[in-house]
């Protein structure tokens, strides 16, 4: 059976790309962005312009049921490796101190390199390693989170002095132009080699920095309040499809707020922030300003991001690579329910996004982008670990504009490429086998996998999918479990009504975690 599937995917391979075992395997570019909520492109409901984006979506596929770790450090070592953050990063197990990556877990360009790619790095890092240690020909690095100022930054593993406040330079901006330096290079010298491009975006994480001119856009656009973009966002994910099964909207919940508890935040940023999801209504005149400001900034930062990968897009075409491309977008995590002060700090008498401000989106925001999920970034209920997943590929895709409701996890990134590139399962290297799976014919058909086992486990927050069902608990809370095709924004939890499914779910997920112990201190 296995031997049949791999002939299978072969020869759809070969079919796709019409010349045989001799044509220029696809280049990949793959787009992460940070903090991204789940209904925050037009595409997935959300009323923030991102033509660029939707264009993607329009000319290939949307996944309504792919899932990150709901962490950025844990997702960009599950992406790049192919295997759960715990397997190959030792501080992602409770009690483990920190460790590097074991030898077996390489990452995506040192499996790319024999089969004649190039990688380029552009962005945010914050894996363990180095870019141009772990198989990157092209790296710019950055890793502060201030969108203005830029302390220092790596090219090419060269540490280089920064750029200061008040000179023309935006983080957003900086990344794509380097990702199309590095493209432009690529053209010149390498035309004849497939490349691999990670753009890795910091936007629209906190601290909530944009342009002015692009905050002016959305700020008329926020007054009536997360509510009515909750409930407005979920009108437009149901007409898209997006959205499906007989669940209801959830309703906010109002004793949940950020995950970290910093009190002195809150006297710094003043009578305006609000530290739950609290119904509009019962906020203050002052409290509304201020929180449709921050949701303002949080969607000129995603309008800005976008306008940059369009950029990004527009050098592919000039390269005339645009049909052998393959591109994916997601996000590092769901929206985040966070309030803190750091960086820069916040002086509250600077117009607010700009470089001396400190601004975070919080909860009730968070529940609005994470629509129509419960919970947010570092929990591990829907909210906080579904994510948007475009793929784009013209030579490869031939459906345009389709859904696709494969449950899938980043772990499955690295099999898909390896499959599509080679044909064959991902090498060893005298580590475990990979957990993921390749999502590669889902390219051409929905193929939900009905027993597809998704573990999830940060912080104390855990969860397993198996199928159509999800065991999910926060911290020391009970487990809680929800029928997915039913209940996909988790609303009716069925534990009492079917202990035994539990019981069994929960010693696999125990059983499963174990063995990523295992995996990472060879123990």
């Amino acid at each position: 059976m296995k031997q049949f599937i791999f002939l299978s995917l072969l020869a759809l391979f070969v079919g796709l790309l019409g010349h045989g075992a001799a044509a220029k395997p696809p280049n990949i570019l793959l787009i992460l962005a940070d903090d991204l909520g789940y209904s925050d492109l037009g595409c997935y409901g959300g009323e923030i312009e991102t033509p660029n984006l939707d264009g993607l979506a329009a000319g290939g596929l949307r996944f309504t049921q792919f899932y990150n770790t709901a962490r950025c450090w844990p997702t960009r070592a599950s992406l790049l490796t192919g295997y759960y953050a715990q397997q190959v990063r030792r501080d992602a197990l409770p009690g483990v101190k920190r460790g590097t990556r074991p030898a077996w877990a390489k990452l995506l360009p040192e499996y790319l390199q024999p089969h004649g790619y190039r990688s380029y790095h552009s962005g945010k890092w914050h894996i363990d390693g180095k870019p141009m240690s772990s198989g990157f020909d092209r790296s710019y690095e950055i890793s502060n989170h201030g969108f203005f100022r830029l302390p220092k930054y790596s090219l090419n593993g060269e540490l280089r002095p920064g750029r200061e406040l008040g000179e023309d330079w935006y983080a957003t901006t900086a990344k794509a132009d380097y990702a199309i330096e590095f493209l432009k290079e690529h053209a010149k010298d390498h035309a004849d080699k497939p490349f691999f491009q990670f753009l890795a975006f910091t936007a629209p994480h906190f601290p909530l920095h944009a342009l002015p001119e692009d905050i002016d856009l959305f700020r008329e656009r926020y007054q009536a309040g997360w509510n009515s973009i909750q409930k407005a966002r979920w009108e437009k994910q149901k007409e898209l499809g997006i959205a499906s099964g007989s669940h209801p909207l959830p309703e906010p919940e109002e004793d949940l707020g950020p995950p970290y508890h910093f009190p002195k935040a809150y006297r710094i940023l003043g009578d305006g922030e609000v530290g739950r999801p609290v119904p509009w209504d019962s906020l203050t005149d002052k409290q509304k300003a201020f929180q449709a400001e921050k949701m303002a900034i949080h969607a000129a930062m995603i309008y800005r991001m976008d306008l940059e990968i369009g950029r990004v897009l527009e050098q592919v075409k000039e390269m005339g690579e645009w049909d052998n491309t393959l591109i994916l977008f997601l996000s590092d995590n769901g929206a985040s329910a966070e309030i803190m002060v750091r960086g820069d700090g916040h002086d509250p008498e600077q117009p607010m996004g700009s470089a001396f401000t400190y601004l975070c989106l919080g909860p009730g925001w968070s529940t609005a982008c994470n629509t129509p999920f419960r919970r947010h970034k570092t929990w591990v209920h829907e909210g906080g670990c579904a994510t948007p997943l475009i793929v784009h590929w013209p030579k490869g895709i031939s459906e345009k504009g389709k859904l696709r409701h494969t449950p899938g996890h980043i772990i499955d990134f690295v099999p898909t490429v390896f499959d599509i590139v080679s044909g064959k399962e991902v090498v060893k290297n005298g580590g475990p086998a990979t957990p993921g799976d390749s999502l590669f014919t889902t390219f051409e058909r929905d193929s939900c996998n009905q027993n597809k086992e998704i573990w999830f486990s940060h912080e104390g927050n855990r969860a397993l999918r198996k199928g159509d069902w999800k065991l999910v608990a926060s911290k020391k809370e009970p487990w809680e479990l929800y029928n997915l095709r039913e209940d996909r924004n988790e609303t009716r939890n069925l534990a009492a009504k079917f202990p035994d499914k539990v019981n069994k779910m929960a010693q696999l997920w125990k059983s499963m975690e174990k063995q990523f112990v295992r995996d990472a201190t060879g123990k």
